[in-house]
């Protein structure tokens, strides 16, 4: 789980602690009568905040049909946190149907609103602006989205210089490293951006960084990256990073490879890539 989530995460969490306060614990089903009317909707003048925490605990006790009905309604009355779910939901088809078109509406909702740096609700925007990044750095299939490199470079710094967004810093240096998004390739800049994601415990950074060191001539520190960088990695990461990391296993001495070895235990253990 990235560092950005978990903060999301706990956010989320301290919904259901408020909830309680409110004496909603009992789960969803014990006080939906008070958000929806018998048709289902969700009353008219009820509290945003209200809704929100109500739409948060029904999606943690299996209740999503409920959950996205009141997310739907916090977020039209200004509800980031709720804007954010919704779009979450939508593009993993997390009870509803998947449509990726409808959660990149949600996200651009999310970073036209004037969040400051620092700010609680920045997490949402930072998150947002990546999967922005990320659906027009390949486009969305049957839909007015198109692939467009230069505004997805946009997204993913804005969301890498403002809010340290360890995705973000992960995808500018792919870009430098590549030369793509309008940016002009250096290895020099690619390693800055990868350097910062990598520091915060990115997996694909740390790997990429550290194939960038072992290409350099820093075999013992490059290897020791990407070994470290497969513990931490998710399934999908595991099999790029685990090619890569063999391949300059195979092409490292016996002593480099003990030393690297041991080095990544370092690694893992105080949690520094320097």
């Amino acid at each position: 789980m990235l560092i950005s989530d978990v903060v999301r995460n706990a956010v989320l969490s301290a919904v259901v602690v408020a909830a309680a306060s409110f004496g909603f614990a009992g789960g969803a089903m014990a006080f939906d009568d008070q958000v929806f009317d018998d048709s289902g909707a969700v009353k008219p003048k009820s509290s945003p905040w209200a809704v929100f925490q109500f739409g948060f605990s029904a999606y943690k006790n299996g209740h999503k049909d409920q959950a996205v009905e009141a997310y739907r309604y916090a977020a039209e009355n200004g509800q980031i946190g709720a804007t954010w779910k919704l779009a979450r939901m939508y593009a993993e088809g997390d009870g509803v149907d998947r449509n990726d078109y409808e959660a990149f509406k949600f996200f651009s909702e999310i970073v036209d609103q004037d969040v400051e740096p620092g700010s609680p609700e920045e997490s949402y925007v930072s998150d947002a602006l990546v999967a922005l990044g990320s659906y027009l750095k390949k486009g969305i299939p049957d839909s007015p989205v198109r692939a467009n490199k230069i505004a997805a470079q946009e997204y993913f710094m804005r969301a890498a210089a403002n809010y340290r967004n360890p995705d973000a810093q992960y995808e500018m240096g792919k870009m430098f490293l590549k030369g793509e998004g309008g940016v002009k390739a250096s290895v020099r800049q690619a390693g800055r951006w990868l350097q910062l994601a990598a520091e915060k415990g990115h997996a694909g950074a740390q790997a990429t960084l550290g194939n960038l060191l072992f290409q350099s001539g820093k075999v013992v520190r490059g290897l020791a990256m990407m070994t470290a960088a497969l513990e931490r990695a998710t399934p999908d990461d595991q099999i790029w990073i685990r090619n890569m990391q063999e391949e300059a296993f195979a092409l490292a001495g016996e002593a480099d490879r003990r030393t690297a070895i041991a080095l990544a235990e370092d690694i893992l253990t105080k949690g520094s890539t320097q």
